[in-house]
Formats: C-alpha cells, sequence, structure tokens
C-alpha cells in the first residue's frame, strides 16, 4: 500500500540503466547534473529504462530494502514514472512509497534436485514440447484440480497482474485486494475452468502429470527451471520491495485506470 517517502536532507542517488540509448543517454545526463552515489550506500536508487530492467533492479536489491524510483527510458514502463530530469531530488522527497511482497517458487526437478527463486511479476509453468502440459493443483496441500491440460498456468502478484496475466485474460488485481491470480494459458481441458482468485496468504502447489512424455519449464520472473516434476509457491511477507512514484502518477491509479481502457 502507499505511504509517503520522507528522507532528511539532500538524497544519496545511484543510477542505473539499461543498455538502450535512450536510458544510456539519460544516466550520462543525469550523473553530471545529480552525482553517482555507490548503489549499495544510496538512499533511492534511481532506475532508467523498461519494466524489464526495473524488474533487474529490484532483484538485485531485494535483501537492501532501498526504495527504486523509475523514469521510463523504455516502452511500457508500467512501474516507472515519467521521464522528467527537473528537480528530481524535490520530485523523490514527495514520491508516494509502494511496497511489495514477492513470491517464492520452489521448483522439483525430475532428477530430485531443488531451486528455489522469487518472483515480483509472475510464477509460470510452461510447456516444453509440441505437447500440452497436464497439471494438478492444490491448495493448502489439498487438491483443487486434479487435471489441467494447457499451454501452462501462471500465478501473479497484484503489481504483475498487469503483464502476462492480462495476456493471457487474467483478472487486473488491485494492490490492496490481498489476492493472487492465478491463471491458466491457453486451457484445452476443463474447458470452461478460466483460473481463480487466492487470497495472498495460501501456498499453491503444481504437480506435472506425464512429466516425461510432456515436459514442462517454471519461470520465477525470468529465472528458469527445466523439467519439473513438482512446483511450490507462497507470497514471501519477509521480503518487502519499496517502488516510489510521483503523487499523479501512482500505481495504484495506473492499476485502475488499466481496467477501464478500451
Amino acid at each position: 500500500m502507499s505511504a509517503n517517502f520522507s528522507h532528511q536532507g539532500p538524497l544519496r542517488i545511484a543510477f542505473v540503466a539499461s543498455d538502450a540509448d535512450p536510458a544510456q543517454e539519460a544516466l550520462a545526463r543525469l550523473t553530471a547534473r545529480y552525482g553517482q552515489a555507490d548503489p549499495w550506500d544510496a538512499d533511492v536508487v534511481v532506475a532508467l529504462g523498461g519494466d524489464g530492467l526495473m524488474l533487474e533492479t529490484l532483484h538485485s536489491h531485494l535483501d537492501r530494502g532501498v526504495p527504486i524510483y523509475g523514469m521510463n527510458r523504455g516502452s511500457v514502463g508500467f512501474l516507472l514514472n515519467e521521464h522528467n530530469e527537473d528537480r528530481l531530488q524535490a520530485r523523490i522527497a514527495a514520491a508516494q512509497r509502494v511496497t511489495l511482497h514477492p513470491l517464492r517458487m520452489r521448483a522439483t526437478r525430475r532428477d530430485g534436485s531443488t531451486r528455489d527463486a522469487l518472483a515480483i511479476n509472475e510464477v509460470s509453468l510452461l510447456r516444453q514440447t509440441r505437447q500440452a502440459a497436464k497439471l494438478r493443483i492444490l491448495i493448502d496441500g489439498v487438491e483443487r484440480l486434479e487435471e489441467l491440460i494447457c499451454d501452462g498456468l501462471l500465478i501473479a502478484t497484484p503489481a504483475g497482474s498487469t503483464a502476462y496475466n492480462l495476456s493471457a485474460h487474467g483478472p487486473i488485481v488491485p494492490l490492496g485486494a490481498g489476492v493472487l491470480a492465478l491463471t491458466p494459458i491457453s486451457p484445452f481441458r476443463p474447458r470452461r475452468w478460466r483460473g481463480a482468485l487466492l487470497p495472498h496468504t495460501v501456498s499453491v502447489g503444481f504437480e506435472i502429470l506425464e512429466a516425461d512424455k510432456r515436459p514442462v519449464s517454471a519461470v520465477a520472473d525470468y529465472t528458469e527451471v527445466r523439467d519439473v516434476v513438482k512446483v511450490e509457491v507462497r507470497e514471501d511477507r519477509s521480503l518487502g520491495l519499496t517502488l516510489l512514484f510521483d503523487p499523479d502518477h501512482t500505481l495504484e491509479e495506473r492499476i485502475l485506470k488499466e481496467q477501464f481502457l478500451p
């Protein structure tokens, strides 16, 4: 949820940027104008790029809790503010703080090994071959769907509900709703099942049926684990990611507005 960002005195700002030319050009101008702090000693990190760069920046600073203020130098820029290089210290000082909690994925491979990863947007299960995946879904250990035949399945956070989840015809979830979106990708059977909204406190389990014949990969944002047989996902409330938004450009407002776009 939102709160005001507060800080006493001048901010030590660390700038990071994608490799794209517009982001690199902005990086050069901004560091010349405002200086460049060490990212590990900064009061705030300013990310210049698109949503991909913002996700990378959030992942890079997961353990620090340092606020991230993004300026869009990419394409969509849903998680970023508009690009404006003037009065940056004042803009950041007046920004609204939003705390996000990531999903923690534990994926078990066919060889018995496990891999943990965090996702800020979503955890996706995707078929690896031409054959559809067959998945079993459990919520808090209780079977809720015996068999789902599909191209894949994803579970999205509210912040991620406007990304891959929306493209897969999943619902947009307001930040304060306290739910996660469970959305199938090109479901074949059962035909009428189009997903579910789950309390953010649940543990979600996926079992891959016929895993040898129908291999599946699990992806937490951009961390991929191939040939999985079981995946467990839950929200990790012990980790808080802080994003900063201009008061007239808040994440809540954009999520709300997105639901009324033609």
